[in-house]
């Protein structure tokens, strides 16, 4: 990889490592407002900051798996590319998810439409623990393995409190929606330090 490809690279990753929690917490923001669990105006465009934010986490996703395995073992390669296969499972999983929120929102013409409409959405069989309930848990879980295997060993790239805050951020958020915005702080916070990182290997999975 050459110099200025090597630099977009890095930049795309510091964009996407502060713009994703940021617009997540749009999202997180937006839906604490009254009316905006409901179709109209705030449903639409904090469901669209998430999707977003989401989108951006790819290239966080593929800028941690640079730091991981290239001078690690064949299993701990293997270790890495499941890790990361398995987030991107998962982040496809939130996609669908919140791209069928946005589509459920722009064709209810009110709140109990829209409940209808997920109603009718949700009893497709495979929809629901798909897209709704384990799907998107997969991202998580794969993010957090990439994390941990980051910030361990002799040439760790991250420090330990990456993975731990990122941890905080997810149980907070998974236990109640409203910490949403908490939650994005914490991953600011945790990936952080990919704003500074340049796009070279620097740590192995072990």
């Amino acid at each position: 990889m050459n110099a200025s490809r090597t630099s977009g690279t890095s930049r795309r990753t510091a964009y996407a490592a502060v713009g994703a929690p940021a617009l997540m917490a749009l999202y997180g923001g937006i839906r604490l407002v009254p009316g905006s669990r409901e179709p109209g105006l705030g449903w639409t465009t904090g469901h669209t900051a998430m999707f977003a934010g989401l989108l951006l986490f790819a290239p966080v996703l593929l800028a941690l798996r640079r730091l991981l395995a290239p001078r690690g073992t064949t299993a701990g390669r293997l270790a890495a590319n499941t890790a990361l296969g398995t987030a991107f499972a998962g982040l496809a999983a939130s996609l669908v998810q919140i791209g069928i929120d946005l589509c459920v929102g722009l064709a209810a013409a009110d709140k109990a439409e829209q409940v209808r409409l997920f109603q009718r959405v949700q009893d497709v069989p495979g929809v629901l623990p798909a897209v709704y309930q384990i799907g998107p848990l997969l991202f998580y879980v794969g993010l957090l393995a990439m994390l941990v295997a980051a910030s361990v060993g002799a040439g760790r790239a991250l420090r330990w409190w990456s993975p731990v805050l990122m941890l905080v951020g997810t149980v907070a958020s998974g236990a109640d929606l409203a910490f949403i915005p908490l939650a994005a702080a914490c991953y600011l916070v945790a990936l952080s330090p990919l704003v500074r990182l340049d796009a070279a290997p620097r740590a192995a999975l072990v």
